[in-house]
């Protein structure tokens, strides 16, 4: 038995798997729990990060306008399933205007490192890179300067420093729809200035694992157990019909996180229900975010779904590690 460390929360949102399911990782049976029209000036909602806040949840959410322009909006819910998510996006504060300059932001992750939460998104400055902002309340944010250079996406925190440095994953990319992407570590003494890069984990060329042959990308905040982190993160395949977003899990080690301990060959979840394989985007489901409860192992997946909508999924820190165990990739 696997051992998530962290707090317990018995009240996070959880369906047992259903009779017959012999996957690792099963559907909400309401999905999707956000629709893309849930704010008035919504084209979709999706790719976005939630987290436990006072007595309920909070989140921070990738809406696109009917502009098709990309943002991020704040957003609060008492189950973590229903969600009332702000009008109007979130407003940066900073030190230097330069900075907070909005050119665009979307695919955010948030993570409570020792006293408050940070964001970290998919950040336009003449180019894609990783902002990097905190708040402790959902209602005021405050921009830090940009973990990199353009070109990067996914940028997503470890959730404790590692031998007092903070850690960050990120997939290095492009300026544009990335036909390529390994995931790399960075890490910082005070989350502004970033080096000593690792690299973590590639494709797989051939078809051992095709389902991760074009690209990979971390996905929520890598979850801490007894044997490791255990990293979520999205592979891509190019077919003649388009890319497919496909859900997978590694496990990395505790002090030196760039170190992989095992991988799934296997995917853990495809696009195969019509909100995923339909939309803005088609046939895509992209983890984001991911509540545990230390006390139970159990792990529930926030995703999005063909860039549209927002998907939930359930799955435990066993059903993920004897995945591992059972479909083994060479590491």
């Amino acid at each position: 038995m696997s051992k998530i460390i962290g707090k317990s929360l018995p009240g996070m949102p959880w369906q047992e798997r259903p009779e017959g399911c012999e996957r690792p990782i099963w559907r909400y049976s309401e999905n999707p729990i956000i629709g893309r029209h849930e704010i008035p000036i919504a084209n979709s909602i999706f790719n976005s990060a939630v987290v436990p806040f006072g007595d309920g949840y909070a989140g921070v959410f990738r809406c696109d306008s009917l502009s098709v322009s990309m943002d991020i909006f704040a957003g609060f819910s008492k189950d973590a399933v229903h969600w009332e998510i702000n009008h109007e996006p979130v407003t940066f504060m900073g030190e230097d205007g330069e900075v907070t300059k909005r050119e665009y932001r979307y695919d955010p992750r948030v993570t409570w490192i020792e006293d408050r939460y940070y964001i970290t998104w998919c950040n336009g400055y003449h180019g894609p890179t990783i902002g990097v902002a905190y708040t402790y309340d959902f209602k005021e944010f405050h921009q830090l300067e940009n973990a990199f250079l353009p070109c990067n996406r996914n940028g997503v925190l470890f959730p404790r420093k590692i031998n007092g440095k903070y850690m960050m994953l990120s997939r290095p990319s492009d300026n544009g729809h990335t036909p390529f992407g390994d995931i790399f570590l960075s890490q910082s003494p005070d989350m502004e200035y970033w080096g000593h890069h690792r690299f973590v984990m590639g494709t797989v060329p051939g078809d051992l694992s095709a389902w991760q042959s074009m690209k990979i990308g971390p996905g929520p905040c890598p979850i801490e157990t007894d044997e490791g982190w255990i990293l979520i993160y999205h592979g891509v395949l190019r077919t003649c019909s388009g890319y497919v977003y496909r859900m997978g899990c590694a496990l990395l080690d505790l002090e030196e996180p760039w170190k992989v301990k095992m991988r799934s060959r296997y995917y853990l979840l495809a696009p195969e229900m019509i909100y995923e394989q339909a939309g803005d985007v088609p046939n895509v489901v992209f983890p984001c975010a991911a509540l545990t409860d230390a006390d139970t192992g159990r792990i529930a997946v926030y995703y999005g779904c063909a860039d549209t909508v927002t998907g939930l999924a359930f799955t435990t820190v066993d059903n993920l590690m004897d995945w591992m165990k059972k479909y083994p990739m060479p590491v």
